[in-house]
């Protein structure tokens, strides 16, 4: 299973205290507590608050409808090209969401409005690198293409390097290691897991360190594949099941007679 990146604010000593205390909710998969906190009174702040709610039904299968009404007022606030290509991004990624959990077959609007901020947002600017990463996503999952995949991955990798942008280089690192493991590529797999763990530790992304933690289990031997899932489930339990698609991941085989 295949999920985003949001570029983090509040993430280093000296952001706003708002921007901690949205971050602090948000890495704790309190994306609603953090939403209400912004007041969506400029295509920014829209925005913002948009992303966090189509990251909760990416990770929980829920709030749908809140999400969408983000989403519009988002849109309805934009204005200059980078503000409606961020928007057609968040649309892109609300439409991938619902199709890759099934809710409703939305790959087409996903592809059009990824297109879209693909011809807002120009090379090199702040959220091309999540746009590329999410192009990726829709590579990966829907489209089924893994080069295609990799080569946007690698992309935003570099982008999010050139932007110093970690939490973004936690999912590159993450679903460039998958594809790798997929090939069978182990050391190349487990070096990216590791470094996707190393990140979300140290930034305290507590929602996304369960599923670091199960991707570097997939691709160590025993006993550590053991010790690593147990620690996965252990998180996965303390944030109240979220998020939904690990518990597939994390079930124990059945055992055999």
């Amino acid at each position: 299973m295949a999920h985003t990146a949001m570029s983090g604010n509040g993430t280093t000593a000296g952001d706003d205290p708002l921007q901690t205390a949205v971050w602090r909710l948000r890495s704790r998969a309190c994306w609603a507590d953090a939403a209400a906190l912004i007041q969506p009174v400029t295509a920014p702040a829209a925005l913002q608050r948009a992303a966090l709610l189509v990251e909760r039904c990416l990770y929980t299968e829920q709030g749908w409808p809140e999400a969408e009404d983000a989403l519009r007022t988002a849109e309805a606030l934009a204005h200059s090209d980078e503000e409606r290509g961020a928007a057609a991004c968040e649309r892109g990624h609300l439409a991938y969401a619902s199709t890759l959990h099934g809710v409703r077959d939305r790959a087409d609007e996903a592809r059009a409005a990824l297109g879209r901020a693909a011809a807002l947002i120009p090379p090199g600017a702040p959220g091309r690198a999540l746009l590329d990463f999410r192009r990726g996503l829709l590579a990966e999952n829907l489209t089924r293409s893994p080069q295609s995949a990799r080569a946007a991955y690698r992309r935003a990798h570099a982008g999010a390097t050139a932007q110093s942008d970690p939490l973004l280089l936690s999912f590159t690192w993450r679903h460039l290691a998958g594809l790798a493991l997929r090939e069978g590529e182990l050391a190349e797999a487990r070096h990216g897991f590791a470094e996707s763990l190393r990140i979300r530790e140290e930034l305290g992304y507590l929602v996304g360190t369960a599923p670091a933690l199960a991707s570097l289990a997939d691709a160590e031997a025993e006993p550590e594949a053991s010790r690593l899932r147990e620690e996965a489930r252990r998180l996965y339990r303390l944030l109240g099941g979220v998020p939904t698609w690990l518990s597939r991941q994390l079930t124990p085989p059945a055992a055999t007679a």
